[in-house]
């Protein structure tokens, strides 16, 4: 139920700041001016990679962030040597395969270009997708960290570019197919997201999207929490949501 937590002006006052990428910030926004009526103020710093939102917060210049799902903070905790964690979970959404060219994956040609991320976690996301689509196999059927050599049949011999993962929405207009999400499509506006020619055969909490924070984060009365509820219950994030990824193409993580 929102506003749980004992409020008071002093915590209202302190403000609340969370990093976000693009493709997060117009829903998060909407939670941010519902949170104010309510007394907390919350500031969103905008990132435009997928690095710099883990290391600022394990700085602690920043408070939470939200772009990132769990396979891909563990990643980066590896990588990293981040001492950070999850504090609660956001929406998930399908990821598809968009082609401008094609309207049916048969009709990729030998040796066609896609475009999958580059980071090892959605790398091997993308690689499941086609691998779901027939258009490749893996050494392991289940493994989510593949990476392009464990790919022991390619019988279109497709040629992979891996590019930052936000700019697979706008590598559609360069490629035969890219592996892609709803919520940057939308942004990009280069394909509407609908018109995947393959998604994800199933919802995958695994790929929701988290609210991290560091270890030691003492969420002083509640302020992240009252967000999270507000993120989590309000009539006006669920149409936001619809607007900014899709009707039908995302689902709740925390449920």
């Amino acid at each position: 139920m929102i506003g749980f937590f004992v409020w008071n002006k002093q915590q209202a006052q302190k403000e609340l700041v969370i990093g976000i990428t693009p493709a997060f910030a117009t829903t998060l926004k909407v939670v941010a001016d519902e949170a104010k009526k309510q007394g907390l103020n919350v500031k969103l710093v905008e990132f435009s990679d997928w690095k710099t939102p883990n290391s600022t917060l394990n700085s602690g210049d920043i408070d939470a962030n939200f772009f990132q799902h769990q396979p891909f903070l563990d990643n980066a905790i590896k990588e990293g040597h981040y001492q950070l964690k999850p504090f609660a979970v956001g929406a998930a959404s399908l990821v598809g395969l968009y082609s401008k060219k094609y309207k049916n994956l048969n009709d990729l040609p030998q040796q066609a270009r896609v475009a999958v991320p580059n980071d090892p976690v959605n790398e091997g996301r993308a690689l499941l997708l086609l691998q779901q689509a027939k258009l490749i196999t893996l050494k392991d059927p289940k493994n989510y960290l593949s990476t392009l050599q464990d790919i022991t049949s390619n019988p279109k011999q497709l040629k992979f570019i891996e590019v930052e993962g936000p700019q697979t929405a706008r590598a559609v207009d360069d490629v035969d197919l890219a592996f892609s999400y709803p919520h940057y499509l939308h942004l990009a506006k280069t394909i509407d997201p609908k018109d995947a020619l393959e998604f994800n055969s199933k919802e995958d909490k695994r790929y929701a999207i988290l609210f991290v924070v560091r270890k030691d984060y003492q969420d002083q009365g509640g302020r992240l929490q009252k967000f999270v509820d507000l993120y989590q219950n309000s009539p006006l994030v669920k149409a936001s949501l619809d607007k900014e990824i899709g009707a039908g193409l995302w689902y709740a993580g925390w449920k």
